[in-house]
């Protein structure tokens, strides 16, 4: 599918972009700095509550600063485990981080990001090399940070899209719920992300996938979003060891992902 042509910002659409991207960069310093302080404090005390509430913040920061109000439905599992989301945007990092509290699981290259890598690295990112050589020790690694209490969000489509459809899941991702070591503890929740644009914007507005440059859409972003809505909906957690393969949760997991996008957008025609 072509992605949508953005119109021109025009005065108002820069002078909107200017604000907000000044207020973002401004909050990012001080919360970036806080949560590398808090880091440093729960490795010494054992803890995990203040980085998480400070991830949530700089989340909602985001959020905002892409126009976009946050419906959560269904409730978020409150142990240790995965969240499997589909994925229309980078605007999901800011979107999840709001809406739950999670440490992403994501592609080595997004660590080279500006400023969205700088906070993806000290906010607890687990990053994927994407080579069959590393399969073995990233399993191992996201095992220990799930036995260890930490929730994991996957995105198992592998790639982004424009946020009207979800696309196939990768069930390879799913591997690392069916090892020895966890498949008889890990819970997985399913995660539907669907944004709605304002009326004046096609449907696929927030939507960030193919060619589509990064900066480029940043700034429509950040110049021309308002009025939009992103809903959040948890599923019922599965638990690995009710499945016989990776495969089966994969199927079970993209069902309700797919039947829980579908649903918000036909409530918002």
């Amino acid at each position: 599918m072509t992605p949508p042509i953005h119109p021109k910002l025009g005065v108002f659409g820069w002078l909107r972009f200017s604000v907000r991207a000044v207020f973002f960069g401004v909050i990012s310093v001080v919360l970036v700095s806080a949560l590398v302080l808090a880091y440093w404090l729960e490795r010494l005390y054992n803890g995990r509550l203040i980085s998480g509430k400070i991830a949530r913040l700089w989340g909602r920061c985001g959020r905002i600063c892409c126009g976009l109000t946050l419906e959560i439905q269904g409730e978020e599992m409150q142990h240790g485990g995965a969240i499997v989301a589909n994925h229309a945007s980078w605007i999901d990092i800011f979107t999840l981080h709001n809406a739950a509290h999670i440490h992403f699981v994501s592609k080595s290259e997004v660590a080279n990001w500006p400023g969205i890598g700088f906070m993806a690295r000290v906010s607890g990112t687990v990053f994927i090399v994407r080579k069959p050589t590393e399969a073995k020790r990233q399993q191992a690694a996201m095992a220990e940070r799930i036995r260890a209490g930490d929730k994991l969000c996957f995105f198992p489509e592998g790639t982004s899209s424009d946020g009207q459809r979800v696309l196939p899941f990768k069930s390879s991702l799913f591997s690392v719920f069916h090892t020895a070591e966890l498949r008889d503890s890990v819970w997985v929740q399913p995660v539907s992300v669907t944004y709605i644009a304002q009326k004046n914007q096609p449907k696929e507005f927030y939507g960030w996938w193919g060619e589509m440059e990064f900066f480029a859409h940043a700034k429509v972003m950040f110049g021309l979003s308002r009025g939009g809505k992103v809903v959040v909906t948890y599923h019922p957690p599965l638990k690995a060891a009710d499945y016989a393969d990776r495969k089966h949760l994969s199927q079970d997991a993209e069902i309700l992902v797919r039947a829980g996008v579908q649903k918000n957008l036909l409530a918002a025609t």
